[in-house]
């Protein structure tokens, strides 16, 4: 007898009026978010974690989620960020011996609404041709009328500062306080696995709050200055920009990732733009200029950098391509030790391609 049987039905609103119907999975409930879609075949309990997805509801692309179950040290923050979950078929069995727990427990602890048996094919390709848009899903309304009044209410992505609100409320610091190797971390939604790579190549981070004072982060007396992956829009996010100034007029080494490559770039009066539908997966291929070697990277962003401003720029050069469709994935400055990359080299889950990227940064640091 087929599993779903027993299932309580959901639905799955998005603002262009499109309807998907399936059955309830994890929480029963009601969410909204930006609808956005990953194509990596693994590795979801890390993408369900990543504090970049906050304000978003999910498509899994591979056709089963959940079959190895969750295990706890599988994380990237301190919980689930994405706002709800559609799949083909989410799991509730599973066959990893390590796991702790089924992803229909773990979702039900974290909170998290969610729909399934959905032909994500069919929407990951209306998604494609018609773009992010706002979505709802619902496990305990059935009226279109009422999800739609609801949907109303949700803002758009489109300049919507999410940075602050996962970032962490009080500094703390990781690896060997005697390191000489001294980064101060600004956290607009960090992932555990970037400072797990600093901290691998001997740096002791100290990592702050996105709203941290230039002063403050100098009191650390760091020697170098990472700024963090994060959700929204960068383009509100002036108080960011601020302080990346004040630390660009130091002259000590900077890296910025996915977030905080956008963010960089507004430093540089290089202006940032909303995406059709956003780059998000572990497969996307990207070409190193300066190196003339290809890299397959994992990636999470639905904003990029104009690429006509940076080809325009004096003080800013081109390092990295995407090749599937041109766009920047990597800038650094021609007079200061700072550079980013939009794609995320700390890479978990996906391939290791680009870390060299963190031996890079230590390498300036070292140098400075």
């Amino acid at each position: 007898m087929a599993a779903t049987i027993n299932k309580k039905s959901a639905i799955l609103l998005l603002k262009d009026g499109t309807v998907f119907y399936g059955h309830a999975f994890g929480k029963i409930g009601t969410t909204t978010g930006e609808i956005c879609f990953n194509t990596g075949m693994t590795g979801y309990q890390e993408v369900f974690t990543d504090p970049s997805y906050y304000g978003q509801i999910l498509i899994m692309n591979n056709v089963h989620v959940g079959n190895y179950g969750v295990k706890a040290v599988d994380v990237e923050s301190d919980g689930v960020k994405v706002k709800g979950i559609i799949g083909r078929n989410l799991e509730e069995k599973y066959s990893r011996f390590m796991a702790d727990e089924s992803l229909q427990q773990y979702f039900e602890q974290q909170n998290v609404v969610a729909i399934d048996d959905v032909d994500t094919r069919a929407l990951v390709a209306h998604v494609r041709i018609q773009g992010a848009m706002n979505c709802i899903i619902s496990s305990e309304i059935t009226d279109l009328e009422v999800l739609k009044a609801e949907l109303d209410k949700v803002p758009s992505m489109d300049g919507l500062e999410l940075a602050s609100v996962v970032s962490t409320k009080e500094a703390y610091f990781a690896g060997d306080p005697d390191s000489k190797i001294r980064v101060a971390v600004l956290d607009y939604g960090i992932k555990k696995n970037i400072l797990n790579c600093l901290v691998e190549r001997g740096a002791y981070v100290k990592v702050h709050n996105a709203k941290t004072s230039f002063e403050e982060l100098e009191s650390f007396s760091p020697n170098g200055y990472f700024i963090s992956n994060g959700p929204g829009d960068p383009a509100p996010m002036d108080y960011a920009v601020k302080t990346i100034k004040q630390i660009l007029a130091l002259d000590k080494p900077l890296f910025g990732i996915c977030l905080g490559h956008q963010l960089l770039a507004l430093a540089n009066d290089i202006p940032t733009f909303k995406m059709h539908h956003g780059h998000r997966g572990l497969n996307h291929p990207v070409k190193n200029v300066i190196s003339g070697k290809s890299e397959i990277t994992t990636q999470n962003h639905g904003f990029g950098v104009n690429p006509d401003a940076v080809r325009a720029s004096a003080d800013v050069e081109i390092t990295h391509l995407n090749l599937n469709d041109d766009s920047i994935e990597g800038i650094r400055m021609k007079t200061k030790p700072a550079f980013s990359v939009q794609y995320h080299p700390e890479a978990t889950p996906g391939p290791h391609d680009s870390r060299y990227l963190f031996d890079e940064f230590i390498a300036s640091i070292v140098k400075n």
